[in-house]
């Protein structure tokens, strides 16, 4: 059983039998204290400040793995995929490179974004692979894909879940990060309401089956507005 923490920005931590990962640790200018999680591994998705604050992470046994490139690993039983993508244009020119990360937890296929800004191409859905949870990121325009090009990039990998990163309603993160409300992606995605959960937690008997369409869970942060 994998259990999902929404540490605030665009910061995950996942808990399974397999290990601990945290995903794109934040620090605290983008307005979140996400307090000193614990794991063994750490993905990063590109180096800024609001992403690779690997500092903010305590070891869970002496050693903590930075995994913040493409490429493949198998840490503690947990197969991780990088796939190089850019932040803006395509080819990484204007704002450098990003990192999607594809990690499998107790057999599920976790599949983390980072700040993605540009429609994927064939040979990166074909490297990204079958998804079960995806973490995207909504509501940046600036140096992440706006929420309608989200939701076409979510269709083209067709995840069993989607789990919306940037969502808070915060007006000072609104207007100092220039986001837009969790609101627009949830009306892109046709949802008419919606709950949030603190946490959630996933097996494979309980996602949701192939033939069932897209299922969209909201996670309040955990971290503490600062």
């Amino acid at each position: 059983m994998a259990e999902i923490l929404y540490l605030g920005h665009a910061s995950v931590r996942i808990r399974g039998r397999e290990g601990i990962v945290v995903l794109d640790p934040c620090d605290q200018s983008v307005g979140f204290d996400i307090g000193k999680p614990t794991a063994q591994i750490v993905t990063i998705s590109h180096h800024k400040a609001d992403h690779n604050n690997v500092e903010a992470v305590k070891p869970l046994r002496d050693t903590l793995f930075v995994a913040d490139g493409p490429g493949e690993y198998e840490v503690s039983d947990i197969l991780i995929r990088g796939v190089r993508t850019a932040h803006t244009d395509s080819e990484g020119k204007k704002h450098g490179h990003n990192t999607i990360f594809v990690m499998y937890i107790d057999d599920v296929a976790f599949c983390h974004l980072g700040d993605l800004g540009h429609g994927l191409t064939a040979s990166q859905l074909d490297e990204i692979g079958a998804v079960d949870v995806l973490f995207v990121p909504v509501g940046n325009g600036n140096h992440v894909i706006k929420p309608d090009g989200m939701v076409e990039i979510i269709g083209e990998i067709a995840p069993k879940v989607v789990v919306p990163l940037y969502n808070d309603n915060q007006q000072q993160r609104l207007e100092a990060l220039d986001l837009e409300p969790l609101s627009v992606f949830v009306h892109q995605m046709g949802l008419k309401e919606y709950e949030t959960l603190d946490k959630v937690t996933f097996t494979p008997s309980t996602l949701p089956r192939e033939d069932e369409e897209t299922k969209v869970v909201i996670l309040n942060p955990t971290g503490v507005a600062v």
